[in-house]
């Protein structure tokens, strides 16, 4: 086990970042320094020399991750020193997003040099983090003990192994694990990052998961949903690339919610009485995102862990292979199912209900339709008791 260093300064970056860069201009970027307090404020600052005069410094970075930069000016005092305060509390960055920054001089004389790029880490320095590794797998955790660690690590290898039952593993890159001591310690993590509360969350791109685990009886439960859970979008994002986004919410939640080593023992329960109330949600419905109530949402989750099953269980890997391709080549919902399974998304819906569910369709569309026909027995009923009356009277006559 080891412990990492509290990140609020850092003097000299990876990759040699103090050493100074000269360019053809007798420009020297040298001195290279980050210090931050996450999520309150970033300051840069390097040494800058230069044999003509500077008009202009300019501070440029990013998220390695993002398509959009950043562009600064930066102060110069009569040192040589220039540097930039940068606003974290106003303007968020992602939290353990790697952040590639670099300074542009621009001479009096119109010429411009830039300096090369140094890259750090925007790892959340409130806390002393200590870590365990395990091939790719980087668990990292400051409240608890060396227990605490370990069972992170082993829940976390043992949650590879059954989303690796689900899907190839793509282990190249380290998986970075945090655990949060408490749901808010990560929605200040999160909110600060400009993200919003939940007690799990995956940077499937940055091979980042999140998770808020306390120590206690349910230390075990908690870790064994949430950190399977969030790697199963790390590697599904592996697997497929920026197309993961256009994987429908039922399917990627569904993966995730199956890949758990504790599944939530309330989703029987809510399928059931969903079904009982004729309230089941079309798996259709769920194909852009879940509905924002809470009771909804995990009505949604329910569903998607056991519609998800089924196909699995149903096509086996090859067929749940298919799926993930067909949507993520950009099929919708109904054609990718029926591309890759055979049928359509509302087949396979009405097949779910009634091979897991127990739902009989041919009593339910009786159900439906009964309204319909008694309305129909009544405006039939006027017309018939009238030639009814007809035939009577003409037997009397």
């Amino acid at each position: 086990m080891r412990r990492l260093p509290l990140l609020i300064v850092m003097a000299a970056l990876l990759f040699g970042l103090a050493r100074p860069v000269q360019a053809q201009s007798g420009v020297v970027v040298s001195g290279i320094r980050v210090e931050y307090n996450f999520g309150v404020q970033i300051t840069f600052s390097a040494q800058i020399q230069s044999f003509s005069p500077i008009q202009e410094i300019l501070l440029l970075f990013r998220d390695e991750h993002e398509t959009v930069t950043r562009v600064y000016p930066a102060q110069l005092d009569a040192n040589g020193q220039a540097s930039y305060r940068y606003d974290a509390s106003q303007n968020a960055l992602r939290p353990f997003a790697p952040i590639q920054f670099w300074f542009q001089v621009t001479l009096q004389n119109g010429q411009s040099y830039s300096s090369q790029n140094y890259t750090f880490i925007y790892a959340d320095n409130r806390f002393d983090w200590q870590a365990l590794e395990d091939g790719a797998l980087h668990v990292h955790w400051y409240a608890g003990d060396a227990a605490f660690g370990q069972a992170a690590l082993d829940t976390s290898r043992a949650g590879l192994q059954r989303i690796g039952e689900l899907i190839p593993l793509n282990l190249d890159q380290p998986i970075e694990v945090y655990l949060y001591a408490s749901a808010a310690d990560l929605q200040e993590a999160l909110s600060l990052g400009g993200g919003t509360w939940v007690a799990g969350h995956a940077n499937p791109e940055l091979g980042v998961v999140l998770v808020a685990v306390a120590g206690g009886q349910q230390q075990r439960n908690l870790m064994e949903q949430l950190i399977p859970h969030e790697l199963a979008h790390v590697l599904l994002y592996r697997k497929l690339g920026t197309p993961y986004n256009r994987l429908p919410a039922w399917l990627s939640e569904g993966i995730a919610t199956i890949s758990e080593l504790y599944p939530n023992p309330d989703y029987p329960h809510a399928l059931n009485q969903a079904r009982q109330d004729n309230q089941l949600i079309p798996i259709a419905s769920l194909c852009q995102g879940f509905p924002p109530e809470t009771s909804q949402a995990f009505l949604a989750y329910a569903e998607s862990a056991s519609f998800t099953r089924y196909l699995y269980d149903t096509f086996g890997n090859s067929g749940l292979e298919r799926l993930l391709n067909s949507y993520a080549d950009g099929l919708n919902c109904e054609q990718g199912a029926a591309r890759a399974l055979g049928l359509t998304l509302t087949q396979l819906d009405s097949h779910w209900r009634e091979s897991v569910l127990g739902e009989n369709p041919a009593g339910m569309a009786a159900r439906n339709l009964w309204p319909y026909v008694i309305v129909l027995l009544l405006i039939l009923a006027f017309p018939a008791w009238g030639i009814l009356k007809i035939v009577l009277q003409r037997k009397e006559n």
